[in-house]
């Protein structure tokens, strides 16, 4: 089984999940949600974790937080293995409380956090638990309507600092963003994930491939790390295209096949790039590779591009 990949940094945000073995329900009482608290405010303490928003569901759970020591690993360790040790002790059991590993996502906070926030807050209402997020006690969104019993640990700042209400009151500002999508079908935002493992924009996901992924190792059971050291920019594709290719029309051809191979953008946003549709991004990548298949000349040119991509040395 393949394992998930762990980009770890200081500063760093992730969208952390992790549910139930077998989904089954690992929040049985209010106690155990007061515990699980617990360890959220013992991870802020012990090991500096940021709580940026949290909501307790009865088989998983979601959280946004904040990395200043770059120690997810040291700090979901706690939470998820203090947690399952109080609920089996508890409940006279033994084993696995989780789903195998947590899910983290690396998430670009400028860019996804807010949005984030407001996913995470409106999930009771997605799963049918509450008409409204705030009837949902076990969730962060309470205290960013109102901070007066809000526990120290809980960072609302930073999320309600993204709305620049000007003098409006930032939590008024907040209801009414997350209140926007109550009732409408509103396409996750994880789906925009790359790899698995990073949800933002081509910025940075060259920032965290230039500083933070580990080039060196090259192991069978990180699938994501390959994925994100064979992807190139849009940019650095055209550029590489550009030198070896002088006919403008293969040129283009070469530019969507590789970005569809390579760039790890999603069909939508090559289309917007190339100006076709998804399916046109698609056809235009198979019809070049059945004329590299027949054409030797074409297929050494599409491969001298790829080796001078560096796509062949990872």
């Amino acid at each position: 089984m393949s394992r998930p990949l762990r980009i770890q940094y200081p500063g760093a945000y992730y969208h952390v999940t992790s549910r139930g073995n077998e989904q089954k329900d690992i929040f049985k009482s209010d106690r155990d949600r007061e515990k699980f608290l617990d360890y959220l405010q013992g991870s802020a303490q012990r090991y500096g974790a940021m709580i940026h928003c949290y909501c307790l569901m009865r088989n998983h759970y979601h959280l946004l937080l904040e990395t200043p020591g770059g120690n997810l690993s040291q700090i979901m360790q706690h939470i998820n293995g203090s947690y399952t040790t109080y609920f089996n002790i508890k409940r006279k059991r033994a084993g696995h409380l989780f789903q195998g590993r947590y899910h983290a996502i690396l998430v670009d906070a400028d860019a996804y956090a807010l949005e984030l926030s407001r996913y995470i807050h409106l999930n009771p209402v997605r799963a049918g638990a509450a008409q409204r997020p705030e009837e949902c006690v076990w969730s962060s969104y309470i205290h960013y309507l109102d901070s007066r019993a809000a526990p120290a640990w809980l960072q609302t700042e930073t999320i309600l600092s993204y709305l620049t209400p000007g003098e409006l009151d930032a939590r008024a500002c907040y209801r009414t963003f997350v209140e926007d999508k109550l009732g409408r079908a509103v396409q996750s935002p994880l789906k925009e994930v790359w790899a698995g493992t990073l949800l933002g924009g081509e910025a940075f996901i060259e920032m965290v491939r230039g500083k933070h992924l580990n080039k060196n190792a090259h192991d069978r059971n990180l699938p994501a790390q390959r994925t994100l050291q064979r992807q190139r920019s849009i940019e650095q594709i055209n550029q590489t295209v550009a030198r070896h290719v002088s006919d403008d029309t293969l040129a283009r051809k070469i530019c969507i096949q590789l970005c569809h191979r390579s760039s790890g953008e999603k069909l939508r946003g090559l289309g917007e790039r190339f100006g076709l549709s998804e399916s046109g991004i698609t056809q235009v990548s198979r019809r070049l590779a059945g004329e590299a298949k027949k054409d030797v000349a074409l297929r050494r040119l599409i491969e001298t591009i790829e080796n001078d991509l560096g796509l062949y040395n990872v």
